[in-house]
């Protein structure tokens, strides 16, 4: 792992073990990057890390049915499926985006090194091949994007519709156009060979209407907590090591793909109750993407499960007065002090990367001294000045404005309570616009 950088440098880099691309932890600050998709769009490549891995072969679409919860044998040239990999348990093993590139080829984001498992075990007529390092993804989000993008490219790109996406020729190098947003809003990504890399180009035409770039501090904290955006190696760890002794065999062959899940670290009062932070589909409001007309690993523990679910995605929002009497603890001479609970968050890659393993934060969520659930790390939410986590609890408490506690501190340390209530979900949603909606109201770009 190469030396990080302190992240109160302005510009500071992160090195990830997928390969030598580095990207910016912070550009002009958190907040700043953060707000604006509000007036015009951010530019990211923090997916860049992505693992990327290409199904292909006759029973291509098969196995992917086989493996995922989704029905792939409705996906057509132009489509997009966000997958769900679930183990026999139905726990969440991954989740990413697969699109259809070719006749008999599904091309995957963030399924490497499960879909290769799978894909090495299997006795269907399928392969793979590992993309990783060789296309590059840039994402761009918020309101100006549609019109940043067709000022970039010189082209009306308004008939690309939600969950769709198609090529597009661009200064004559090959551009793979996706419509995507995992925060609710009008949002792109943009894939292409990384010896084409045309970033500059779009940065251009994104500064010229206000863009900004974002860093991976802050898409860590606004594309998914605050967005209610579960996000696999950052609010739970998954049972690579916990499903079959042949899949852990395999997990420890590729330890740069399976470091989020080697020699992890559990922080928080869940202890080391690895089961507990395991989620399924239903846990963190993905049901809709679990298809019954197939058979699938996970199919009759999710059918089940499906009889009366279990539990319940929310956004808790932390008692400031409560969490300063924890940070009051470490300013009291001759008082033990409880864990730092201060980080501005618990879901960062630079706090979290520890000695080749991961550092995952789970605290007790508690009604009554009765255990409801678990917090999935936490924030500091810059844009309304306030502490918050999402939170797997039992549907029965998930209503907005139940008022619960949060038991902080890992075993071994001091414990405090810490008084939360059930907030918005998702809670920037006074901001969120339709990523669905129709763009006609969006001007074509000016030539």
């Amino acid at each position: 792992m190469a030396e990080m950088m302190n992240p109160a440098l302005e510009g500071a880099t992160l090195l990830f073990p997928q390969g030598s691309f580095i990207t910016a932890y912070a550009y002009t600050g958190v907040e700043d990057e953060i707000k604006a998709y509000q007036t015009s769009a951010w530019i990211g490549t923090a997916l860049m890390t992505s693992p990327i891995y290409d199904v292909y072969g006759p029973d291509a679409v098969k196995l992917m049915g086989q493996v995922c919860t989704n029905d792939f044998t409705t996906l057509g040239m132009n489509g997009i499926r966000h997958a769900v990999m679930c183990n026999e348990k139905g726990q969440i093993l991954t989740d990413g985006v697969v699109i259809r590139i070719g006749e008999d080829r599904y091309r995957t984001y963030w399924l490497d090194p499960v879909i290769s498992y799978y894909v090495n075990t299997s006795d269907l007529d399928v392969h793979g091949e590992n993309m990783s390092g060789k296309e590059y993804f840039i994402q761009i989000d918020g309101e100006k994007s549609l019109e940043i993008l067709e000022n970039a490219f010189q082209a009306n790109l308004h008939d690309i519709k939600f969950g769709r996406h198609r090529i597009q020729e661009v200064n004559g190098k090959q551009v793979r156009i996706i419509r995507l947003g995992m925060s609710g809003n009008l949002a792109y990504e943009i894939h292409g060979d990384i010896s084409e890399f045309i970033y500059n180009l779009v940065w251009a035409a994104g500064e010229k209407l206000g863009a900004r770039k974002l860093g991976l501090q802050a898409y860590n904290m606004f594309n998914h907590t605050e967005a209610g955006f579960p996000n696999i190696n950052l609010h739970y760890p998954l049972p690579w090591l916990e499903t079959s002794e042949k899949m852990t065999e395999y997990m420890r062959t590729v330890p740069q793909l399976s470091m989020f899940n080697l020699n992890r670290r559990l922080l928080g009062s869940v202890g080391d109750d690895l089961q507990a932070r395991f989620v399924t589909p239903y846990d963190v409001g993905w049901d809709f993407l679990i298809k019954y007309n197939h058979d699938f690993i996970g199919k009759e523990a999710l059918l089940e499960m499906s009889k009366k679910p279990q539990k319940k995605c929310v956004t808790l929002e932390w008692n400031a007065e409560d969490v300063a009497e924890v940070f009051a603890t470490m300013l009291s001479p001759g008082e033990e002090p409880c864990e730092d609970i201060t980080k501005p968050c618990a879901l960062e890659y630079y706090f979290c990367v520890r000695e080749f393993g991961f550092e995952y934060r789970a605290d007790k969520v508690l009604a009554a001294d009765k255990e409801i659930g678990i917090t999935s790390g936490k924030i500091i939410s810059y844009t309304y000045n306030s502490m918050i986590s999402l939170a797997f609890i039992s549907a029965e408490y998930a209503k907005e404005g139940t008022e619960l506690e949060i038991l902080w501190g890992t075993p071994g340390t001091r414990q405090m309570k810490v008084r939360a209530k059930v907030a918005r979900f998702p809670y920037n949603q006074d901001y969120i616009r339709n990523e669905k909606r129709d763009v006609s109201d969006i001007p074509v770009f000016e030539r």
